[in-house]
């Protein structure tokens, strides 16, 4: 049982998801949090991780570090996407094996799952047909933590667990037009537009795909309430359970920017997937629902954009 007590390890702390959990944590009260920085701890060294994991001993690990983008970086960076994850993930997951952990909590990617689903992707859908070649590398790697996570558990009597949330976005996103995700791009191109008094902006692809979009800080709702949970094979879905194209994304930021303009759609660049989007069932099941609509997710996210304005080109 984890209690409000208990010495949770939480990786990757700086990135989008790890503030949240890091910000949630501390609002629930929970007392014994440890962080650590990259310069502190490279969690590509095994060495030092499981020497650090051995010291600590915490009850809890949460892995949310990641080496993570869209498409342009998923699909020119595949050597580092892999290694980097592969590496991340198994020095935290046997590391904490051996330091004696019982409760882990790895946070996978809905790319793990085939490209071609037309309907609501179930968890029993795993490796049932062939990845999206776009993000392959990233999905393998993914695949691996989720599948060190089923067997540390069955074969060593642990509670190591993997969350598959959908696309994420909010505050401490990356807007990076060529190694964000989708919805950031999109808000700083549609911005950049308004700023620059464009009438037309060229986005990649058909628009036609669809996507779920899910508030970071439900995410992080998520892996707190599942801490304390257990579930058949170890794995769930975690997202919204509604979906829309890219081209209604597009439509519904530039309405919330209060500014018209044209999209024109660069067809030779990739779609990615043409649907992805999470059966959520079994999580609804269990108690955990999402919270927060993309009406009210707009606007924090929007604030966390405009104090990386310095940053834009």
């Amino acid at each position: 049982m984890i209690d409000k007590r208990s010495k949770i390890f939480l990786a990757g702390h700086n990135g989008m998801v790890g503030s949240s959990v890091l910000k949630l944590l501390k609002k629930k009260r929970y007392k014994n949090i440890f962080v650590t920085k990259k310069n502190k701890l490279n969690l590509l060294d095994q060495k030092k991780v499981f020497a650090f994991l051995k010291k600590l001993k915490p009850k809890q690990v949460i892995i949310a570090a990641a080496r993570a983008g869209g498409i342009f970086a998923n699909s020119q960076y595949k050597a580092k996407f892999i290694y980097e994850n592969l590496q991340i993930q198994s020095n935290l997951i046997h590391g904490s094996y051996l330091a004696g952990v019982k409760n882990l909590i790895f946070l996978g990617s809905s790319c793990i799952y085939p490209r071609n689903i037309k309907k609501k992707i179930n968890e029993e859908d795993l490796l049932s047909s062939n990845l999206e070649i776009t993000n392959d590398s990233y999905a393998i790697a993914k695949i691996a933590g989720l599948m060190m996570c089923r067997d540390y558990s069955k074969n060593f009597k642990l509670n190591f667990k993997a969350l598959m949330p959908t696309n994420l976005y909010g505050p401490g996103d990356n807007y990076d037009v060529n190694n964000s995700h989708f919805y950031p791009a999109l808000l700083k191109k549609i911005y950049l537009a308004k700023i620059k008094k464009k009438k037309i902006i060229t986005l990649w692809g058909s628009g036609s795909p669809k996507r779920e979009l899910m508030y970071v800080d439900d995410l992080a709702d998520a892996i707190i309430y599942f801490m304390n949970k257990k579930f058949k094979d170890n794995y769930l879905n975690i997202g919204t359970g509604v979906d829309h194209t890219i081209k209604w994304y597009a439509k519904f930021i530039s309405k919330k920017l209060n500014y018209s303009v044209k999209f024109k759609f660069d067809r030779k660049m990739p779609n990615g997937t043409k649907r992805k989007i999470l059966n959520v069932t079994k999580a609804k099941k269990l108690g955990w629902i999402y919270k927060t609509s993309l009406d009210k997710g707009f606007e924090p996210t929007f604030k966390d954009f405009l104090l990386k304005k310095k940053n834009f080109t």
